[in-house]
């Protein structure tokens, strides 16, 4: 994807769904998903072993969300075995976008979500790439 399409994409974002994300400070899904939020971003922690992280209640799977709640970006951060089903559930939700962060990659999930029109991005930070194309946080746009 490149720049302007990115660009494009974080600045029409809203609401973020994290998969894994840690109720830790230290980790890394943490760190990431506090910067989203300080941004502006909704955060939408999916992590079956907490019920709420930063604030924000926590689902035990995508499918789990509220229907009414659009997803724009499905943010995941768990192990490449476990991301099919992830993005299974993600392509039934309609998400925007798939985003798998540093070290996670599946190109037969990836290319799933291509063939029904989503986007994807594999082994990348989405708070590296904020930081890089310098988004404005949503409270001042």
């Amino acid at each position: 994807m490149d720049d302007g399409t990115l660009r494009e994409l974080l600045t029409r974002a809203r609401t973020i769904a994290v998969v894994g994300l840690s109720e830790k400070p230290e980790r890394d899904s943490n760190e990431v998903a506090r910067y989203l939020k300080s941004q502006g971003y909704r955060i939408i922690p999916v992590n079956p072993a907490v019920p709420e992280v930063l604030g924000e209640r926590s689902y035990p799977s995508v499918r789990a969300i509220p229907p009414e709640v659009r997803i724009d970006v499905l943010d995941i951060f768990r192990r490449p075995e476990h991301v099919p089903p992830i993005v299974d559930e993600g392509i039934a939700r309609g998400v925007g976008a798939i985003w798998m962060q540093l070290g996670v990659t599946s190109p037969p999930a990836a290319e799933k979500a291509r063939a029904a029109g989503i986007p994807v991005l594999e082994d990348l930070c989405i708070m590296v790439q904020h930081r890089r194309l310098h988004i404005p946080s949503l409270a001042s746009r």
